[in-house]
């Protein structure tokens, strides 16, 4: 059985309620002050909000953080969707880690910019060591830093495997690691893999996105782990350990599958 899919009426409706969202953001984030971090989480948190909103998307805590967000933590997850940013944003505020490609983007990409996202070149290894000094400075100075650590995409129903390159920012700044699970869901409740960016443009993925009846997106959270808690591990273990959990949390329902 197919997904139903939302009117046509719904669907412009929710173009029209993005557009508004986006001039509104953008004007927000234009009148942060980079050095009131308060100010900033709340403003990052409401762009996560705002967009999904607008896009009649509906957050679900499965299991919860143990605690509320730790200043300086490194947040990773499983990456499926553009929508997984603004998930994370609504519940967990953080700088990303996002490709350069996306630097380029129209409104989205000077958003990122301004919401302080760090763009790297995920082709080049000689961008890791800067790169984790970077975030190691961010997560000393009490910013929350979120990557992918799969660097791609997946349909939803796998999970692509883990680089370990960045978790050495949290061996650095002994930085305490986040782990989210994300999976997505339909109308009928089934795992959907319609809102993957994988394999498809921006304009394709977001009329999918727009043309669902409903979407809800689960998160599942690991409790908090510090590379000092594993003396003379390095970043592979502490990879693992993320990657074990998100694993298991996307093939626990995999069945459900629309």
């Amino acid at each position: 059985m197919s997904s139903p899919k939302a009117s046509f009426t719904t669907r412009i409706r929710r173009l029209a309620r993005l557009t508004v969202w986006l001039y509104q953001t953008g004007k927000n984030l234009n009148n942060i002050d980079g050095n009131n971090p308060q100010q900033r989480n709340q403003a990052v948190i409401c762009l996560g909000r705002g967009a999904l909103e607008a896009l009649d998307v509906e957050l679900e805590i499965g299991t919860p953080p143990e605690q509320q967000a730790v200043n300086g933590t490194l947040v990773v997850a499983n990456h499926i969707s553009w929508l997984d940013i603004f998930a994370m944003s609504a519940v967990y505020p953080s700088s990303f880690i996002a490709k350069q490609e996306i630097s380029k983007w129209p409104v989205l990409g000077k958003i990122g910019k301004n919401a302080g996202t760090v763009f790297i070149n995920r082709n080049s290894r000689r961008d890791i060591e800067p790169i984790n000094q970077a975030i190691g400075f961010a997560l000393r100075s009490g910013q929350n830093v979120s990557f992918f650590p799969e660097a791609g995409t997946s349909s939803g129903k796998e999970v692509l495997p883990f680089k370990a390159a960045l978790f050495q920012s949290a061996i650095d700044a002994d930085a305490p690691i986040q782990v989210i699970a994300l999976r997505y869901y339909d109308s009928l409740g089934r795992r959907s893999i319609e809102p993957s960016y994988a394999n498809v443009n921006l304009v394709s993925s977001l009329w999918r996105i727009i043309s669902m009846k409903k979407i809800r997106i689960r998160l599942d959270f690991l409790p908090l782990y510090r590379p000092s808690e594993y003396p003379g591990s390095d970043r592979y273990v502490l990879k693992d350990i993320a990657e074990n959990y998100v694993r298991q949390q996307i093939e626990s329902d995999k069945n459900s599958f629309e």
